[in-house]
């Protein structure tokens, strides 16, 4: 009898033994802590849209924990959002100004301030126009009766067009075609279904359409320099995500996107 109680004895002590180490022989670890799932609220520039919708997929499967929220629009619509206190963890802005004045109104955090990537300013018209455009000059042609612009107000595309159009002494001759529109996209869009005979989009706009072409590039010195700068806002709440995902978007992966859909890395 008392062998049995051994024998039960040496069972058990083997058993948790065995329960301890596994039956590999290794030691159990214990499941790693949770990571605690982020949404980031990103306000940006709607010329970016298609490239930040690819970066986004790349990022969110090495980053299953961070959900991307994206609030895509005019420029100057955004920074009046982020002042009236619309969630905002990240502003990328078309245009230096409407940085600058949120920087001013300490609305965004200084430090983290880059200048991400740089385009161009064309001229588009429909894939099947009969015109002649190879210049701004040949939008004064009786044939344009319709040009689009982005508000310029608010739309940093229609700001740098009127620039442009003011440098070559165009602006007071093609005032009453303009039709102005609430974004960059939208004059792409008006300028694809041939409701215009011409829109003035970024290059990056231009290469996204299959229904229009380029037909003429602001030349150089006519505007100033298309830049659109980053940074983390000072209402954040998710500080070191937003700035992880920022530095993202300056690596080589991100980098191969931007340049894919015609934009240039600023240095």
């Amino acid at each position: 009898m008392r062998n049995k109680r051994v024998f039960l004895i040496l069972a058990l002590v083997v058993a948790t033994i065995f329960s301890l180490v596994g039956c590999g022989g290794e030691k159990q670890t214990p499941p790693a802590a949770q990571v605690q799932p982020v949404e980031l609220n990103i306000s940006a520039a709607v010329s970016l849209k298609d490239t930040l919708a690819e970066i986004q997929k790349n990022y969110q499967a090495k980053n299953p924990h961070v959900k991307l929220v994206f609030n895509l629009g005019a420029s100057g619509a955004l920074q009046k959002q982020i002042e009236q206190g619309a969630p905002a963890d990240i502003f990328i802005s078309a245009a230096p100004k409407q940085m600058n004045e949120l920087e001013e109104k300490n609305l965004i955090n200084k430090a983290t301030r880059k200048n991400l990537v740089e385009n161009k300013l064309v001229v588009v018209v429909p894939k099947e126009t009969k015109l002649s455009i190879t210049k701004y000059e040949d939008l004064t042609q009786n044939g344009v009766q319709k040009i689009a612009l982005g508000e310029t107000a608010t739309v940093p595309a229609g700001q740098y067009a009127r620039e442009v159009l003011l440098k070559l002494n165009l602006w007071d001759q093609l005032q009453d075609r303009v039709v102005f529109a609430k974004d960059v996209r939208t004059v792409l869009a008006y300028t694809e279904t041939g409701n215009v005979e011409a829109g003035i989009v970024y290059k990056t706009d231009a290469v996204a359409s299959d229904k229009v072409k380029v037909a003429a590039v602001a030349p150089e010195g006519s505007h100033q320099p298309i830049v659109y700068p980053i940074a983390v806002t000072t209402g954040t709440q998710q500080q070191q995500a937003a700035e992880a995902f920022s530095e993202y978007l300056f690596s080589t992966e991100s980098k191969a996107i931007f340049e894919k859909n015609g934009f240039v890395m600023s240095n």
